[in-house]
């Protein structure tokens, strides 16, 4: 959860500006958090304590109105409404990372991941992106190799995960569909040798940096199942108090659940 949180930090300077470079300083005084982090903590803490997801995302948005919400988003958080907007946006695939680290059998994960997206991005291919993400991480911390996550990814969703860094990098343009999203951060992933080059990966597309690199850290903290003590500490500094809360609690649940 904290390579999800971490990503979208290291990549909240660079979003909207077509950076193709991997060679960046990782924190600076423009790093934050963002929509991304904001709704990660409110998956996880519905996970955690059996909440709803629609009325758990739309308190969290509404605690922080200033993180950078896409407008159907921001529209639905402020409504009275709980109905779906039918969004294909890549929103609901960065928010699902504790669903794939929290649950530990694929149908329940898939369930999961798409009742999570379908509260607002109930659009197949937002449904898709989300269960791609939560399957990719399960499969990562389960100890799969990148081969097979690879192969599975294609299998059970359809995304292409063939073509690497050098091929997609040059070409690639900002978008925020998840079909755009999805994908790119994977091999972002996948062409990394540690969790720090995913995120540098995913940024130097030049794309939604910050969501790229919040998909990519959630998979490769779920693979190599460390991140950096330096990323870590840096992180923390830049998050209020009630998400580390809930990020403590996260970690406690998976320590015991690695120790059962």
């Amino acid at each position: 959860m904290l390579g999800a949180i971490a990503g979208d930090i290291i990549g909240s300077p660079y979003e909207y500006l077509g950076f193709k470079e991997k060679g960046f300083p990782l924190f600076s005084e423009r790093s934050c958090f963002t929509d991304d982090t904001v709704l990660t903590v409110a998956v996880a803490d519905a996970m955690l304590h059996n909440l709803d997801f629609a009325q758990t995302l739309k308190a969290y948005g509404r605690r922080y109105p200033d993180a950078g919400y896409g407008g159907s988003f921001y529209n639905w958080m402020l409504s009275d409404t709980l109905e779906p907007y039918k969004s294909w946006g890549n929103g609901c695939a960065m928010r699902t990372s504790p669903i794939g680290f929290l649950l530990d059998d694929e149908s329940t994960i898939l369930r999961t991941a798409r009742k999570c997206s379908a509260v607002t991005h109930n659009h197949s291919e937002g449904i898709k992106g989300s269960q791609a993400v939560s399957i990719g991480i399960f499969l990562a911390r389960q100890g799969n190799s990148k081969e097979i996550i690879r192969q599975e990814i294609f299998r059970w969703f359809g995304y292409n995960l063939q073509p690497h860094m050098g091929e997609i990098q040059p070409t690639y343009r900002f978008t925020i569909t998840c079909q755009g999203t999805v994908p790119p951060a994977f091999i972002a992933f996948l062409d990394s040798t540690d969790y720090e080059s995913a995120v540098r990966n995913a940024v130097s597309l030049g794309g939604d940096a910050d969501t790229l690199a919040c998909i990519a850290g959630a998979l490769a903290e779920a693979y190599y199942k460390e991140i950096p003590a330096q990323i870590i500490n840096e992180t923390r500094k830049r998050l209020p108090q009630d998400f580390l809360d809930i990020i403590d609690e996260f970690y406690d649940v998976m320590k015991k659940k690695n120790t059962d």
